[in-house]
């Protein structure tokens, strides 16, 4: 393994749940937009390539969704909408182009709202009044 690869890993190993979470988001989108080019330039193994990637992202995230909490019976039909949607654009290509964007979309709406609520926890938990008293 070169050393890129390796600095690669290593910082993965060293993310917290959010940040790999929202690393997840990132990848989906960028494989997304890298589809919507591939079809463009009538690069069908990449487009291919590209939604069978998001498409297994999508399953793990449904693979490690906690079905105790509400949200999650939210975010899985989300998710199971986003697997649905991706499989018609796979098979409509060229007649389904505008849908990568509008999946590409809802992708980028709940990556904001997963940061924003991590922003949100991890603001809770910091000191707020720092003066000392006594």
């Amino acid at each position: 393994m070169n050393g890129y690869s390796q600095y690669k890993e290593k910082s993965i190993y060293s993310m917290s749940g959010p940040e790999l979470l929202l690393l997840l988001f990132d990848e989906m989108i960028k494989r997304l937009t890298r589809a919507e080019h591939a079809l463009k330039d009538k690069d069908y193994d990449d487009y291919e390539d590209c939604l069978r990637r998001v498409t297994r992202i999508v399953r793990y995230l449904i693979d490690i969704l906690d079905m105790q909490y509400p949200i999650s019976w939210d975010l899985r039909r989300i998710y199971d909408y986003l697997i649905y949607d991706l499989g018609l654009v796979r098979a409509g290509r060229e007649r389904r182009m505008d849908e990568i964007g509008r999946i590409r979309h809802i992708l980028s709406e709940l990556r904001e709202a997963f940061d924003g609520a991590s922003r949100k926890v991890n603001d809770t938990h910091m000191v707020k009044d720092k003066a000392v008293r006594g």
